[in-house]
């Protein structure tokens, strides 16, 4: 009996070294039913752990038929068509959810994101920026970057020209995903390994970056930072930001509650619970000193932002004869006294 974390069978980019560049997988598994993990394990002599396993034309004519007798027509369709193939196959088995040592299981991982299997930080990439090559992404396909010039060269040489749309560890996701049920204004705004739930709209000046997202539906016209995670519901106004784990927001995670607004030009540093509005222009960091009023508009005290964090029903605005940033809730004042001690 086989039991597998995840599986993947893709085709993919080495450079002149045999190095991996990138990976696709068309149909990433979570959880693989144990037939079909014992098939893949069987057809290349898997003998567990986490593996990267380069195919060729041999393996993949016998993994094809085995996953047909496992009853997997998915992947044994994907192992035929693979036969075929004039770039570099890779069979990824994981055993176990740990840190990525290598770009294929990366990949594997940030597809399983993007394909809707797991949501951010539900799968392990610790250390993943280590395992994944700085590449030029070109009209074809990702180029080493010290390959690039010769490419360059050969590309005019041959009256063609070799476009380079960015040099990055991650490529655009819909080049990988087009998950169902969204819109992409600019698809170079959206990294592989983002989380987009259906009905989510991701607007021109929109970004949202690897183990991030939304779950849908949910109007972006600002950042999602890695790390950050957006409930349903919400939007983000034009040139909102949320702080990252990568960007200076520490080991806090970030994240959006449901039917919460960013207005333009608005950010968070803190987790904001469900129907939460910061107003335009004012960003909310954990350090920010926040006047709390309640239902009544009366202070009850003045404390930290990070005290509010995941509370939900807040307005934060800045005074605009004061210049004071408030918190108006819809709480009573012994119910603001309750909560704020609780989060002490």
């Amino acid at each position: 009996m086989t039991q597998l974390y995840s599986l993947g069978l893709g085709v993919g980019t080495q450079n002149l070294n045999n190095e991996w560049l990138e990976v696709f997988y068309p149909q990433p598994l979570l959880n693989p039913a144990e037939a079909t993990a014992s098939a893949v394990a069987q057809a290349l002599n898997y003998q567990g752990g986490n593996q990267v396993i380069e195919l060729d034309v041999d393996k993949m004519q016998g993994l094809a038929e085995a996953l047909e007798q496992a009853g997997d027509d998915v992947q044994a369709a994907i192992a035929r068509s693979f036969i075929h193939s004039k770039r570099p196959l890779v069979a990824t088995l994981l055993a176990e959810d740990s840190a990525p040592q290598s770009v294929p299981e990366g990949y594997l991982k940030l597809h399983l994101i993007s394909h809707r299997l797991v949501k951010p930080h539900g799968t392990d990439l610790t250390g993943l920026f280590g395992c994944l090559p700085n590449v030029a992404w070109t009209n074809q396909g990702a180029v080493d970057l010290d390959e690039l010039p010769e490419r360059q060269l050969q590309a005019r040489l041959a009256g063609d020209l070799l476009e380079v749309a960015c040099v990055d560890k991650f490529p655009k996701m819909t080049n990988y995903v087009v998950p169902k049920g969204v819109r992409i204004a600019h698809t170079a705004r959206v990294r592989l390994g983002a989380y987009l739930g259906e009905g989510t709209t991701i607007m021109h000046e929109g970004f949202v970056n690897f183990n991030a997202g939304t779950a849908g539906p949910g109007m972006i016209e600002g950042r999602i930072s890695a790390g950050v995670f957006v409930e349903s519901g919400s939007d983000l106004g034009g040139g909102s930001s949320t702080m990252g784990t990568l960007s200076g927001g520490g080991n806090i995670i970030i994240s959006i509650g449901k039917e919460c607004l960013l207005g333009a030009n608005a950010g968070t540093g803190i987790p904001l619970g469900d129907r939460c509005t910061i107003e335009s222009g004012l960003y909310i960091t954990a350090g920010t000193k926040v006047v709390v009023l309640d239902d009544q508009g009366n202070e009850v005290n003045t404390v930290k932002a990070r005290e509010l964090a995941n509370q939900s029903g807040l307005l934060f605005r800045r005074n605009s004869l004061t210049g004071r940033v408030e918190c108006v809730t819809n709480k009573t004042a012994v119910q603001l006294n309750e909560a704020l001690h609780v989060n002490n």
